[in-house]
């Protein structure tokens, strides 16, 4: 009797081990327990610890309520301005209502990431290709808003939606390269001949000032002569000033003028100067004495006649003189 008694007890014993064995659950602090009895949701959600279930009757399905960071598969569209991209995103999202994720939709995590791809694919066609690249937080709110109306139903939060990349063509590559060149291109131009504006202002007051004092002219000469100098140059480059190049062009014009008007008194004073009659000539200028005329040459013992001498006979003859021994 007594063996039969310490058997049952035994028995009982694993029996009992078995069952809690078999109903014993354990839910994380992450995740929430939904009890399906008899294929039934029952009223209430299991909480994170230690938990029973009736084995065999009840079965639990345990939902991770953290933030499942999903990516998007990149999605090729057309733009509203007809431009081909390629956007990929990634989705934050989470679990809010446990029994809605498991009794309103198959696969939560499947719904949501074609959800994703097809408001991507819809906010693409809607949106032009400079938005997309410079708007993006915009973009970012619409593809929320398109994918938390329906995720609400399914017991799923969308928290965020970020769009990752943006792929264009490499001709649309290109072009914007030539754009974004061109434009830089006109900025620097434009703050070039600002610069220019300023510089030429600041220029002209110094004038200003300079005109004012000569001697700032020449102080200034002198600074820039020592900065050339101070870069050991061989060659120094003197510049000659502009002033004076003015003045010595206004010297020389009033010079001319001065000669002129000179001139003109001296031939109106010659002019005006009446003639006397009773004058005597001018003294003639004494002709200059007629040089003597070289002496003819001799021909034959006889001497040429003189043509324009002053000599009125011509000189005899060799001949016709008389003889030494015969002279008186």
């Amino acid at each position: 009797m007594v063996e039969e008694v310490v058997a049952a007890a035994v028995a009982l014993a694993c029996a009992g081990t078995v069952y809690l064995m078999a109903a014993a659950r354990v839910v994380k602090q992450y995740e929430r327990g939904v009890v399906l009895r008899l294929g039934r949701l029952t009223s209430t959600v299991r909480d994170p610890g230690f938990t029973m279930i009736i084995p065999g009757v009840d079965r639990m399905r345990k939902v991770n309520m953290q933030i499942v960071t999903m990516p998007v598969p990149a999605q090729e569209g057309i733009t509203r301005d007809n431009v081909t991209v390629r956007v990929d995103a990634v989705v934050y999202f989470k679990v809010v209502d446990a029994a809605d994720a498991i009794v309103r939709v198959e696969d939560y995590r499947f719904a949501v990431s074609q959800m994703a791809q097809t408001s991507l694919r819809s906010i693409i066609g809607k949106s032009e290709l400079d938005d997309l690249l410079s708007n993006r937080e915009k973009l970012n709110q619409g593809l929320e808003l398109m994918m938390d109306s329906p995720a609400i139903g399914w017991g799923v939060s969308v928290d965020r939606v970020e769009i990752k990349d943006v792929s264009l063509p490499e001709t649309m590559k290109r072009s914007m390269a030539r754009q974004a060149e061109a434009t830089r291109d006109r900025r620097a131009r434009v703050i070039n001949a600002d610069a220019e504006l300023q510089a030429s202002r600041k220029l002209a007051e110094a004038a200003a000032a300079m005109s004012d004092q000569p001697a700032a002219l020449q102080l200034r000469l002198l600074q820039t002569v020592v900065a050339v100098a101070a870069e050991k140059n061989s060659t120094l480059v003197l510049p000659f000033p502009v002033e004076l190049l003015r003045f010595l062009e206004r010297s020389g014009l009033q010079a001319q003028a001065q000669t002129a008007h000179t001139e003109a008194e001296t031939e109106r004073a010659r002019a005006q100067r009446p003639e006397t009659p009773d004058a005597a000539p001018a003294p003639a200028a004494p002709e200059a004495p007629t040089p003597p005329p070289a002496p003819a040459p001799v021909e034959d013992g006889h001497v040429a006649p003189v043509e324009n001498g002053h000599v009125d006979d011509a000189l005899p003859a060799l001949e016709d003189l008389p003889e030494a021994e015969n002279l008186p």
